[in-house]
């Protein structure tokens, strides 16, 4: 079991509707920009994940999971967008750049499921996400930023879900 610095955030989910909640949370957080990874096996919770950060991020967009159009993007009212690529049929990163990753960033938070693909072709600093099955119900998540933009994102996001349990 890695040990867990203070900007990591471990947190188990019971219910898809709590992982939604968790996604909504972060989603509020997010800005243009903004990248995340979310790195699961099939049936981890990536697009149960999603629909919450949508949701949260203010999109009305229904979520689904982008497996065999690459990149969905779900819009919300002021024009900015979120983009959803899903790297699963990506053979390498450079499939990744042909997507044009910089302008995705420019108008939405970007966010990307099977990360590991394509990891050179996306920003250095990130939130990476960990999901992990551990029952039909259940999920892990393990939130951790990579690089210091990111970590006040994971702590307000912290703060957020245990005042919410408390």
């Amino acid at each position: 079991m890695p040990i867990l610095d203070e900007s990591t955030l471990e947190f188990f989910s019971r219910s898809p509707e709590q992982t939604r909640r968790v996604g909504a949370r972060l989603g509020s957080l997010l800005q243009a920009g903004h990248t995340l990874c979310l790195n699961g096996d099939l049936g981890a919770g990536k697009t149960t994940l999603v629909q919450g950060i949508a949701q949260g991020w203010g999109s009305p967009d229904p979520v689904t999971s982008p497996t065999f159009v690459l990149v969905n993007h779900y819009r919300r009212a002021d024009g900015q967008q979120i983009a959803h690529l899903d790297a699963y049929r990506l053979s390498d990163a450079l499939e990744a750049e042909d997507l044009d990753l910089e302008y995705l960033l420019e108008n939405g938070p970007l966010i990307v499921e099977w990360p590991l693909r394509v990891l050179s072709a996306l920003p250095n600093t990130h939130i990476w996400i960990d999901l992990q099955h551990i029952s039909e119900q259940q999920r892990m998540l393990l939130i951790k930023p990579v690089g210091s933009a990111y970590k006040n994102i994971v702590l307000q996001l912290r703060k957020q879900i245990f005042s919410e349990l408390s």
